[in-house]
C-alpha cells in the first residue's frame, strides 16, 4: 500500500500526513449498499473523501480533484465501517463463558457479579483498556454501548473511547430494583441524580463520545426511576437504549410487574421512552415481539437491535428480522458481548444470515431467510443511519471506511469482489484488517 509521507525539516523522521488531510482518496476493490437489496461493487476504483464525508466512487479521478494524495490499497476490499448497536463493553471480559445459562440465570449468576467489580475504578481501567483496544482493532467504527451503573467507570470508558476515535453513544446504566445488592441502586432518587451528575461531567466534553440514557430493562426500573428518566431525556434531549422481548420469562416478568400495559414496549412508551419526536431509540433483541409492538416501534421509529450470536447463546430464539425489514421497520445488528462471543462485526453478518435460514426451514417458511446483501446493509446502512447518513460510500455520506486484505486465503480458482467479500464475512478473520478511517480520520 502506498501513503503520502512528508518529511518535516529539522525533526529527522517522516510522518504520515494522511490523518490530517481534509480530501484524499482510497483506491481498491470497493463494496457497498445502495439499499437493503443492492450491492454496489467498483473494481479497481477511487473512493474520494472531502471533509470527512464521501466525495464518491468513481473508476478514474475527476479533474476536480487530480493531484490530491491517493492510499493504494492494491487488490484489498474497501467497504463501509461497521456499526455494533448494541453491545456491554464490561461484559468483554467474560465473553464465552456462562454459554449453557438462559437470560435470566445468566444475569444473576454471570453479569451482575461481574459488573459490580467496576465499583474498583483500577479493574475497572484494566477491563476497559482490553475491550477499547479490541474495539478499535475490529471492523467496527460506530458503536452503542452499554457501560455499568458506576459513574466513575463510565466516564473511564468514555474517556477510553474517545482516544480511539471511534464513534460511540455510552450509557451509564440505571437499574434500582431486582438486582443484587451490590449492583443496584439505592433508589430511583439517587439513581436519577448519579446519571444528572454522570452527564454535568461528560456532555460536550468529547467530540467522538456521545452519553446515551440506558434504563437496562423494564425488571430492573421502578415506574418512579422511569419517569425521572423521562424528564432527563427531555432536559438533555438524549437517545435511549435498552432491551426488549429477549426471552419469554423476562416478557412475563414484565407482565407482573407492569400489569397495565399490554405488552413490553409500552412499559418504556408510556414513559416517552420508546422513540417519537425528539427521542431516537435503540431497543435490543425484539425476539418474541408481538403485531401491537411491532407497529408501535414502526410508528415511533425504533431501531431494534438484532443480536443473532447472543440470541443463540442465551437460548431466547431467532429474531423475525425478515417481516422488520418488509414492514419498513428500522433494523441493525448488535454483537451483544457477552451474550454473544465474538466483538467480530463481520461475524455478526453471517450469523445474521444463518439464523434466518433456519428460522425459515424450522420456525415460519413464510418468512424467506436474509441474503447476503441484506446481512450487510444491516451492518453498514442500517444501523449507521442510527447516527446520521453513515454507512455507504455514496454521495455526503460520513467517511467511514475499512480496508480489507484477503491475500493470504488460497485459493485455486478465479474470484469476483462479491464472493471474496462474502468468503471474508462468513471466515469472520479480522487479521484481514488493513486499514481503518472514521469521518475522514486515518485511525491505522
Amino acid at each position: 500500500m502506498a501513503f503520502l509521507c512528508l518529511k518535516i525539516p529539522g525533526c529527522g523522521k517522516e510522518v504520515n500526513f494522511m490523518k490530517h488531510l481534509s480530501t484524499f482518496a482510497l483506491k481498491g476493490n470497493i463494496c457497498f449498499s445502495l439499499d437493503k437489496n443492492k450491492l454496489s461493487v467498483q473494481k479497481q476504483s477511487y473512493l474520494v473523501c472531502q471533509n470527512g464525508v464521501c466525495a464518491g466512487v468513481f473508476k478514474e479521478l475527476p479533474e476536480s480533484f487530480h493531484g490530491i494524495p491517493v492510499r493504494d490499497s492494491g487488490d484489498a476490499l474497501i467497504i463501509p465501517g461497521l456499526s455494533d448497536i448494541h453491545l456491554h463493553a464490561p461484559q468483554y471480559s467474560f465473553r464465552g463463558m456462562g454459554m449453557d445459562l438462559e437470560l435470566l440465570d445468566w444475569l444473576n449468576t454471570i453479569t451482575f457479579p461481574e459488573e459490580a467489580k467496576y465499583a474498583d475504578l483500577d479493574y475497572a481501567r484494566k477491563a476497559y483498556s482490553i475491550f477499547v483496544e479490541d474495539l478499535k482493532k475490529s471492523p467496527t467504527t460506530r458503536a452503542c454501548i452499554f457501560g455499568t451503573l458506576h459513574v466513575e467507570a463510565t466516564e473511564l470508558l468514555m474517556d477510553l473511547l474517545e482516544e480511539t476515535g471511534l464513534k460511540t453513544f455510552v450509557g451509564k446504566v440505571n437499574m434500582d430494583r431486582n438486582g443484587p445488592a451490590v449492583l443496584q441502586e439505592k433508589s430511583a432518587e439517587e439513581s436519577a441524580a448519579s446519571t444528572v451528575r454522570w452527564l454535568s461531567d461528560t456532555v460536550g466534553k468529547y467530540q467522538n463520545t456521545r452519553p446515551i440514557l440506558t434504563p437496562r430493562f423494564t425488571p430492573s426500573c421502578s415506574d418512579e426511576l422511569m419517569k425521572k428518566l423521562a424528564e432527563i431525556q427531555k432536559e438533555y434531549h438524549l437517545p435511549v437504549q435498552s432491551h426488549l422481548s429477549e426471552n419469554m420469562g423476562e416478557i412475563s416478568w414484565v407482565q407482573e410487574l407492569c400489569p397495565e400495559t399490554s405488552f413490553y414496549g409500552e412499559a418504556y412508551d408510556q414513559f416517552g421512552l420508546f422513540g417519537g419526536e425528539g427521542c431516537p431509540a435503540v431497543m435490543a433483541h425484539c425476539v418474541h415481539s408481538p403485531q401491537a409492538e411491532i407497529e408501535l416501534m414502526k410508528k415511533r421509529g425504533v431501531y431494534i437491535a438484532h443480536c443473532p450470536q447472543s440470541n443463540t447463546n442465551l437460548s431466547s430464539g431467532i429474531a423475525p428480522i425478515r417481516e422488520y425489514l418488509d414492514k419498513g421497520l428500522h433494523v441493525g445488528l448488535g454483537t451483544d458481548i457477552a451474550g454473544g462471543h465474538s466483538l467480530s462485526m463481520l461475524r455478526a453478518i453471517a450469523d445474521a444470515v444463518q439464523v434466518s435460514k433456519l428460522r425459515w426451514r424450522l420456525v415460519d417458511d413464510r418468512l424467506k431467510a436474509l441474503t447476503f446483501e441484506e446481512a450487510f446493509y444491516l451492518a453498514t446502512m442500517g444501523g449507521g443511519e442510527f447516527f446520521g447518513k453513515v454507512g455507504s460510500f455514496q454521495k455526503d455520506y460520513a467517511f467511514d471506511a475499512v480496508i480489507l486484505d484477503d491475500s493470504f486465503y488460497r485459493h485455486p480458482q478465479p474470484l469476483s469482489v462479491r464472493d471474496r467479500l462474502e468468503r471474508l464475512i462468513y471466515l469472520s478473520d479480522d487479521r484481514c484488517i488493513k486499514g481503518k478511517y472514521v469521518s475522514g480520520r486515518e485511525l491505522f
